[in-house]
């Protein structure tokens, strides 16, 4: 058996959070098992936040808090280990920008935006400040920190995680951005897949009918925890570890694939796309 990979509790107010947790429990003579007992959550998940890669839900620290009599620490701890969490993200996001750097896999499909992880600077504030056309200028760099961190993890030690993106032929049809910079954005998506070797499909325009036609779905698998899925709507987003649900959305993204343009015409597209903005011309 391996030896256990104990969190480094210095890393962050979660990882501390966590790593108290591990130690309350292991001193009151609790497995996992027996912590989850009666808190309607999974073994995974508790294990997940002991971690520091999960933040802990108020209902589940009430639940520790009596279960290893430890006076209501992780209650009132709880809310500071979320906004911790959150690091310049919308709150029903943080959890997944921190599984996104553990995760042995990442599946995304982009109807509408270019994924986050694949964003240039110009296309994540453009996005940014059109949508949320309130935000003060200092809380808008925030967010576009905080999404261009993202994509540090394709600079990890162990090597980036495999990759599958399906964007959405119109991302490139009906541009975000004027031609100058939608070609550097492109360019952009191309060298990220090139340099992870990983797969990128176009969906047509013309296919009407799809799998997850409903919007943006992202699979994230890890090495020693279950998979996940998410969704994302305007203002808000939900995280799925149930895992009828997300077998379901793994089921979907595998025939979503099925439906889109093989990897090589894909990249050849978007390769097109980038002479045509380059050119001043609206891609054909």
């Amino acid at each position: 058996m391996p030896p256990r990979k104990d969190p480094d509790a210095s890393a962050s107010v979660p990882a501390f959070y966590g790593a108290e947790l591990r130690f309350k429990r292991e001193t009151a003579g609790l497995t996992l098992e027996g912590l989850a007992e009666g808190s309607f959550r999974a073994v995974s998940f508790l294990s997940q936040i002991e971690r520091g890669e999960r933040r802990m839900p108020s209902d589940l620290a009430q639940h520790v808090d009596a279960k290893l009599r430890t006076d209501g620490f992780f209650q009132r701890r709880c809310e500071d280990a979320r906004k911790a969490r959150q690091g310049g993200h919308a709150e029903y996001f943080a959890d997944v920008a921190e599984m996104e750097r553990y995760a042995e896999s990442i599946e995304e499909w982009a109807p509408m935006v270019v994924p986050g992880l694949l964003q240039t600077r110009t296309y994540a504030e453009t996005f940014i400040r059109v949508g949320s056309p309130w935000l003060r200028p200092e809380a808008v760099e925030a967010l576009v920190i905080a999404r261009l961190e993202r994509a540090e993890l394709w600079e990890r030690e162990e090597g980036p995680p495999a990759f599958w993106a399906i964007l959405h032929e119109n991302l490139i049809r009906r541009p975000l951005l004027p031609p100058g910079a939608m070609a550097d954005q492109l360019h952009h998506i191309l060298s990220v897949i090139r340099s992870v070797q990983g797969v990128l499909q176009i969906l047509p325009e013309t296919t009407v009918a799809h799998p997850l036609m409903m919007g943006m779905a992202k699979v994230m698998t890890f090495p020693d925890a279950p998979p996940v899925a998410y969704t994302e709507g305007l203002h808000s987003g939900q995280l799925i570890d149930f895992p009828p649900l997300v077998k379901d959305y793994r089921r979907s993204y595998d025939l979503l694939r099925a439906a889109a343009m093989p990897p090589e015409a894909s990249l050849a597209m978007i390769e097109a796309a980038v002479e045509d903005f380059r050119n001043g011309e609206q891609p054909l």
